[in-house]
Order: structure tokens, then sequence, then C-alpha cells
């Protein structure tokens, strides 16, 4: 198949599903870790054509909503200076802080732009050579070339204005937390201070190893016994991923499968990893609703570090205060479905939203919110007639 169009086949759709119920003969618990996965999976209805003994758990991987809530008060703080341009992708502008988000900075006379791409923001530094321009890179594997190429070139050009305050995230270590998390079956108890997910199988983002490629996936599946597959983000790839991982738990394998081999080699692109290592290096990593992962993130390596804006703007003070109604770190973790919040479509909505889980694309809340998962059927009903 080469069109989008084929890959949303209702019909093969259907027979996939017929295929997984078939050979499903016992409950498992399937984790997609890619927060664009949850929305391809909610908004198809996949997880309801489903066997109902497949239950799919939503990972920690929307970027925007694992961005640690002190990070979140740091750029709100850099956004408000004088003299700053900062640079964001569109959908970090409503991700709340402690007291306020990047709109409300923008409102009160703040220079915050939406650009759609991190290069943009170099541009910018280049235009504006009397203002600090900052961008906020924040992403798992699969938008880390990208800022580390604006830093590569703002040095190479001789930018001093530019700086990049990070965030960036790694699948591999969250995976580890995950399976090592207390109550897990196939590993000890870590002081992550959350209830361990029963996860037996993962499907892997697309996107990211299409960057990273796999190859650092088998030992995690030996390591923890669970199956690892590479899947995409189409109705039919997510099937096929969610195929290839019951297979495998049913015949008790656990190995690392590619089922997005149009997009995705084992060694991945070699040519983003080589700058990736240049630009970059592992730290540990907070992660919003889930605590510090070791070494789960990337920062500026020391020959990239005076462009940090962590370290160029030496904010300090900052006392963060989760919204005592969200439960997004719930719902990252995987412990609870969106709709089990007490404050999901009540007090929370994505025009108000508490939590990065109902602002973001990727969130697991705002698809829920969006495509109806906390009506009854006959709400749901109600809400089609009236809307036609």
């Amino acid at each position: 198949m080469k069109y989008l169009t084929e890959f949303r086949n209702g019909e093969i759709a259907q027979r996939m599903a017929r295929e997984i119920a078939a050979i499903t003969t016992r409950p498992w618990k399937i984790m997609e870790v890619c927060g664009g996965q949850t929305h391809s999976i909610i908004r198809n209805g996949i997880d309801q054509m489903l066997p109902a003994g497949i239950e799919m758990i939503h990972g920690p991987g929307c970027p925007v909503c694992v961005t640690p809530l002190e990070l979140i008060d740091k750029a709100l703080a850099i956004a408000a200076q004088p003299g700053v341009i900062f640079c964001s992708f569109g959908d970090m502008l409503r991700v709340p802080g402690t007291e306020c988000d990047l709109f409300q900075v923008k409102g009160a006379c703040g220079d915050v732009r939406v650009v759609y791409s991190p290069l943009d923001a170099v541009e910018l530094a280049a235009k504006n050579p009397d203002k600090q321009v900052v961008f906020f890179g924040v992403g798992f594997e699969t938008t880390a070339p990208a800022n580390a190429m604006s830093v590569h070139l703002a040095k190479r050009r001789g930018l001093k204005n530019f700086s990049l305050l990070v965030s960036h995230v790694l699948v591999p270590p969250a995976i580890s937390a995950i399976m090592e998390s207390p109550g897990h079956p196939n590993g000890e108890d870590l002081p992550l201070g959350t209830p361990g997910n029963k996860v037996q199988a993962f499907l892997l983002a697309g996107h990211v190893c299409s960057v990273m490629g796999y190859w650092e996936y088998p030992p995690l599946a030996e390591k923890y016994r669970v199956p690892l597959v590479v899947t995409g983000f189409e109705p039919l790839d997510l099937l096929d991923g969610i195929r290839r991982a019951v297979v495998q738990l049913e015949a008790g394998r656990h190995e690392v499968e590619n089922a997005y081999e149009r997009v995705v080699t084992f060694e991945g692109n070699r040519a983003a990893q080589k700058l990736l290592g240049e630009v970059f290096e592992v730290t540990d990593r907070a992660w919003r609703g889930i605590g510090v992962i070791p070494k789960s993130g990337w920062r500026l390596s020391d020959a990239y570090r005076e462009f940090d804006a962590e370290e160029r703007f030496q904010i300090s003070g900052i006392h963060t205060q989760e919204s005592a109604l969200c439960r997004a770190g719930d719902v990252l973790r995987g412990a609870i479905k969106p709709a089990e919040c007490g404050a999901f479509g009540k007090e929370c909505t994505p025009r108000h939203p508490l939590g990065a889980t109902m602002v973001s694309s990727e969130g697991a809340c705002a698809a829920y919110y969006n495509y109806g998962r906390f009506l009854s059927a006959e709400e749901l009903a109600k809400t089609v007639v009236s809307c036609q």
C-alpha cells in the first residue's frame, strides 16, 4: 500500500480485528507509547474493535504532557522578561504553569511567538541582534534533531543571542521505569511513588524509531520479557502492531518486531544520531507526573552549553503547585483512564484545562474529550443528531 487512505480501509480493519479476536485466548495489556498513537486509537475506535480481553494502556508519550511544571514556570519567567523573544510550537502556549500560561504572558505584552521550526527562531535571532531569542525545545527523540541543528547553526553563525530551553526525553528509559515501577510483576519496586502498571507488551512510536532505529530495544525485550513492536499511526498500522504483539504474547515470545518498515530501519538515521551525539549529552530528567527517571533525557553538551537558556537566565525562586483536582500524572502513568479523573469534562475541559494532558494535541485527556469518551451511548447519539 502506498497512499494514506489505504491504511484507513474499514473493511480491512474489521478483518484484522477479527483475526486478533481469533488468536486471543486470555487477557492482555498493551501500552502504546506515543500520544499520537493514542489519538489515532481513540479517534478511530480501535480499542472498541478489539476483543474484550485486550486492554490498551495509554503511555507517557506526549512530550508536552511530561514537561515538568518547574520548567514550564521557568519558561513563563523567561518569556516575561523585557528584551526576550520567546519562541515555541503552538501546543505549548496553553499548557498551564502554576499561575498562568504563555498565552497570558503574551497578553501581558510578552513577546511570545509561535514558530513552525526551531530554525525560524535562529533566523529571528539573526534579524534581532538586540534581543535574546529563546526556543522552547520540548520533545522525544523525534524533534531533537531539528533542535540540535538550530543550536549547531547558531554557533556556526556566531549568534550569541540565541538559546535553547531544553526538555528532551528518551523512550527506552521510560519503558524501563514503567516495567520497574512498584507492583509490576516483571520488576522490583522502585521509589517512583506510584502504582505499577501490568503492561505486557509495547507498541513503539514509529517516528521516534525513524530517527533512532530500534537497535536500543532488544536488550529491553530480553530483560523484561515483553514484546516490543515498532508501529505506525494509521488504523491498519496500529491493528497490525497489536496483532503482532498478541501473536508473541500467546506464543510466549518477547522480541522486537518492525511493523513500520516503510519508514523505519534497524539502524535509524545515522546522520541525525551523529548530530545528536555532538550537541546533546544524556542526563537525568524529571517527567511530569512520574518523577525523575535516571538518564532519560538530553541536555546541551559542554561544547554547546553557552546556548543553554536555563544557565543564561538563571531563573530561581520557582515554587510550583499542581492543581489539586487534576490527575494528569495518573493518566500519564497509565494508572487510570482520563474519564476516571473526577475533574474530567467538568472543571477540566480543552477550553479550561487543568493539566497538560487536556491541552496537548497528543494528550490522552484531550483525545477522550474530543471524541466523546466521557459520554454515554445515549448522550453521544444526541450530540451527533444535534450536529447534523
